[in-house]
């Protein structure tokens, strides 16, 4: 695949040294992202001081795009920074997984039209992040401590290239390890943001991807990410979340109507 414009997207919400560890990554990264948005859902200023620090650190730009807290609203805050994006292509993370350092060249190296991607995602235990954040540790492979699920650690790029696309969603689908073309998310009008409180905003979108007729193609083997321990998160809004899948599965929906087109016509 030739060169193409790319824009990694990292969401994140009030755990400024987790965010550190995955701005440290990427300065370890083979290939560098053209730019990095920081979807951030209502942190506070420890959040702001350590991306003030990275924007010294790295050579691309770096970009805070901030929304008030008032509740889990991670469709919305992904909505408003794909919006800011240059990059014709999306490669989106959360703020707690540490990238492996081929990461962005591997999601780059599958880009294809009509696809969508998405990788492995190997988890950090608890018992670990002592020695994680003590060390500021991001590099693991799987003899890695601290990690469970090592077989996912593995880096083959020959073996990953023989998985190939899919008309069906898969449930490994994570949307703390994907990358799209900005114009396929624009095509479906983004996030829906109905979707509030934690549970099925990434898996309905892209549902609404294979409804447009996308496929997907997962990155085994290649772009890893390492994700951080934390407790569950609220999950009181499940149910009702579930239902407005449940509706886009049924309905076969392609488009949101309460997407990402306001913050394009604010771009305009």
């Amino acid at each position: 695949m030739s060169y193409i414009s790319n824009t990694l997207i990292i969401a994140t919400y009030n755990w400024h040294r987790a965010l550190e560890l995955v701005l440290l990554s990427i300065t370890k990264q083979s290939v560098l992202p053209d730019e990095i948005v920081i979807a951030d859902d209502g942190s506070t200023s420890e959040t702001k001081e350590v991306i003030e620090r990275y924007k010294n650190l790295l050579s691309i730009p770096i970009h805070h795009e901030w929304q008030k807290d008032e509740g889990f609203r991670k469709a919305q805050i992904l909505n408003k920074a794909i919006a800011k994006a240059n990059g014709k292509y999306i490669i989106q993370v959360d703020g707690d997984c540490i990238l492996h350092e081929h990461f962005i060249k591997d999601h780059l190296a599958f880009v294809n039209p009509n696809t969508y991607l998405f990788g492995s995602r190997v988890n950090i235990q608890k018992e670990y992040l002592p020695t994680l954040f003590e060390k500021s540790k991001i590099n693991f492979n799987v003899f890695s401590p601290g990690i469970k699920k090592r077989t996912r650690a593995l880096h083959i790029p020959f073996i990953s290239t023989f998985y190939r696309k899919s008309s069906e969603f898969s449930n490994k689908f994570r949307g703390c390890n994907t990358s799209y073309y900005k114009s396929d998310f624009i095509s479906v009008n983004g996030y829906n943001e109905d979707f509030t409180g934690w549970g099925r905003e990434d898996s309905e979108l892209a549902l609404r991807f294979h409804n447009l007729g996308i496929q997907a193609r997962r990155l085994r083997y290649r772009g890893i990410v390492f994700h951080i321990y934390h407790n569950e998160k609220s999950k009181s809004r499940f149910e009702i979340n579930d239902k407005l899948e449940r509706q886009t599965i049924a309905e076969k929906l392609i488009w949101t109507k309460n997407g990402i087109d306001k913050y394009l016509k604010a771009e305009n």
